[in-house]
């Protein structure tokens, strides 16, 4: 995949953003099917502030009644990505794990930088809760989670609603996730250059995210950052060992235990960034299969 990525698509920090998400667009690269057993979708369009955006719900094949639910942020660098690039994962995540999966089609920097990405995210966890009768999902079991920039928005959402007195989610899925701006980790040095996702590319998407320098310390961008993280919900970390953010998201577990929270972890040594949207690799697909199996067990 990284081999193919390198060959089709030129080097990202040479490009637009528009330039890049019609690469993206022109070039698909993930021919991974639907599960077998995936259910139906519907789409919702759900109000935020300037407009609305689109919720896209999966249902476990053959599944009825009241079910948990994942709230789902899509990764891409919160520039690139969408619920389409998110699809086959998502239906995959619901297929195994039985949980009601909410896709969020959050909107993206630059045109919207921080924090327009996390108050989007935001609104859409709170509408998901809001609507929880309706929606056929159980308020007690209501996760959210996401891959690389979803997982930073995953983690800055818990802390965001502990700051606000908001109820939390139940469970939070942490995909190799971005805790920290400053790009200065040990797996950064060893892994910022062939394996995938860059440090040029990192530097890229937070110059578009956040282009005040002063917002890369904060902690709603970089969680790593946040002074105590006591009362946060149990957490599945899953990292990749060559992956860039590797030690920033085992270091962001770190940081959760040491003030008591739960935390499920998942390394996947031999994986790069990015494999939950690999299913057409064997290894990437069993794993994502049991990250959605863990979620299963954790969502409570």
């Amino acid at each position: 995949m990284c081999s193919v990525l390198a060959r089709v698509l030129p080097p990202i920090e040479t490009l637009s953003a528009p330039e890049m998400r019609k690469q993206q667009d022109d070039t698909p690269l993930d021919f991974d099917p639907l599960p077998r057993n995936a259910g139906p979708t519907q789409d919702h369009a759900v109000p935020v502030d300037g407009g609305e955006i689109l919720v896209r719900e999966y249902t476990p094949g053959g599944a009825s009644g009241v079910l948990p639910a994942l709230v789902y942020f899509h990764g891409g660098g919160w520039v690139l990505g969408n619920v389409e690039g998110h699809n086959t994962l998502c239906a995959r995540l619901a297929a195994v794990s039985g949980c009601r999966v909410f896709s969020v089609d959050y909107r993206l920097a630059p045109e919207y930088p921080f924090p327009v990405p996390l108050h989007d995210c935001e609104a859409a966890f709170e509408w998901v809760c809001s609507n929880a009768e309706r929606l056929k999902i159980d308020p007690s079991r209501i996760a959210a989670g996401g891959d690389s920039a979803g997982g930073n928005l995953t983690a800055a959402l818990c802390i965001s609603r502990i700051g606000s007195g908001k109820p939390l989610p139940s469970l939070q899925l942490l995909i190799y996730p971005c805790t920290d701006f400053a790009f200065a980790t040990k797996s950064f040095d060893e892994c910022g250059d062939g394996f995938f996702l860059t440090r040029g590319m990192m530097e890229w998407f937070r110059g578009h995210y956040l282009p005040d320098r002063a917002d890369w310390t904060n902690p709603l961008a970089s969680p790593l950052r946040v002074d105590d993280l006591s009362g946060h919900p149990p957490a599945i970390l899953v990292t990749a060992g060559f992956d860039p953010l590797c030690d920033e998201g085992e270091g962001y577990g770190d940081r959760l235990e040491s003030t008591g929270i739960e935390v499920t972890r998942r390394s996947y040594d031999r994986l790069i960034h990015g494999f939950a949207n690999m299913g057409l690799i064997p290894e990437a697909r069993a794993a994502t299969e049991e990250i959605a199996k863990l979620l299963s067990q954790k969502i409570r």
